[in-house]
């Protein structure tokens, strides 16, 4: 093959995969579009694009997709967005298609945080309605989040002693989910009916639980990390092809792998702290992405990330229809679907 084809076929390559982003864009402006619409008030897709230009539509619809909606479809966006690339920085630092924000245990040592809030006076049931609620959602976020730092924290201090080996990385991530959920089980067999009740409420991922607060926060911190990782997408490339051959092409192994890992449980932190655990969806999104365009990190991570905020937002919009009038907690029907088509992924990858 002379210079020519080959320029002609890295071209090809190249408009192949730029495309498959191009069509994840267009299926998110769609989800979110369907999502604005459907709910217990019916709102044409018609008014909700002309909303979300600036056009006049009937007052009540404003309010609906603007004050109620549009937060909780802009939360998932970024939600499904962070865990997705996380997800998949994770896998392409540690050469592991096992690794994701979930299986490494950040999520457990969020919930042992929160369970600890709970335990010193942040659940409590509800006098109007007699159900449990989060009275104190700071103190649960504020915890949650700085025992998701703690672990991020002895995971890079082992990965640093043991020369950031990937196979210690993980097996010290499972080792530390496995205390903390230890922990939370400690704390749950000596807490009241309405703590547990609490403990169990918070861990069901609910993106009802964002307002627009929330929302831009997860928005702000999922943009800078998805650029972040792309930026390093050409590390990740190379480490791709063994942690000898990167060091020999100039990339500096250690740096890239410890500062991928703090982006990685940075994004997650926030995420989880503000909506609770969201399972599968930072394993699932990168492995679908890998099987259409390939290892290339360039195209992978973006790919990635929107196909994590079409997940969590189809989700999300699911979630509320399946029991409507009421919400049934996101995280129940990402596990319901993440776990049967992580087998079929399983089952159908070449060897």
């Amino acid at each position: 093959m002379n210079r020519t084809e080959l320029v002609q076929a890295y071209k090809s390559y190249r408009i192949r995969k730029i495309a498959v982003v191009l069509i994840c864009v267009a299926l998110l402006a769609i989800t979110l579009a369907v999502a604005l619409s459907i709910g217990a008030v019916t709102i044409p897709i018609g008014d909700v694009v002309r909303s979300l230009f600036g056009e006049e539509v009937p007052v009540r619809f404003e309010r609906i997709i603007h004050e109620i909606r549009l937060p909780h479809a802009v939360a998932a966006i970024a939600a499904g967005a962070g865990l997705a690339v996380a997800g998949a920085a994770m896998q392409g630092i540690l050469n592991n298609p096992l690794s994701s924000p979930f299986t490494l245990g950040f999520s457990h040592a969020a919930a042992f945080g929160a369970a600890l809030a709970i335990m010193f006076g942040a659940g409590a049931v509800s006098k109007a309605t007699g159900s449990i609620q989060i009275l104190n959602h700071s103190l649960t976020t504020i915890t949650a989040f700085l025992f998701c730092g703690i672990e991020a924290i002895l995971i890079l201090a082992i990965i640093r002693i043991r020369k950031s080996s990937p196979e210690i990385m993980v097996l010290a991530g499972v080792a530390l989910g496995s205390l903390f959920t230890a922990g939370t089980s400690f704390l749950q067999y000596f807490a009241d009916d309405v703590q547990l009740g609490s403990i169990v409420y918070w861990s069901f991922g609910d993106i009802n639980r964002a307002g627009w607060n929330e929302a831009i926060i997860m928005l702000v911190v999922t943009v800078l990390s998805v650029l972040f990782f792309w930026q390093q997408s050409w590390n990740y490339n190379a480490l791709a092809l063994g942690d000898e051959n990167a060091r020999s092409m100039g990339v500096s192994v250690n740096r890239v792998r410890i500062l991928g890992v703090t982006v990685s449980v940075l994004v997650t932190s926030v995420i989880i702290s503000f909506l609770g655990i969201i399972g599968f969806v930072g394993l699932i999104c990168p492995h679908i992405l890998r099987r259409i365009v390939g290892n290339d990190h360039r195209f992978l991570i973006p790919g990635s990330a929107l196909c994590g905020s079409v997940l969590l937002l189809g989700a999300d919009t699911a979630s509320r229809m399946i029991l409507a009038p009421h919400s049934l907690p996101v995280a129940i029907l990402t596990s319901f679907m993440g776990a049967p088509l992580f087998l079929w992924l399983l089952i159908r990858r070449k060897s």
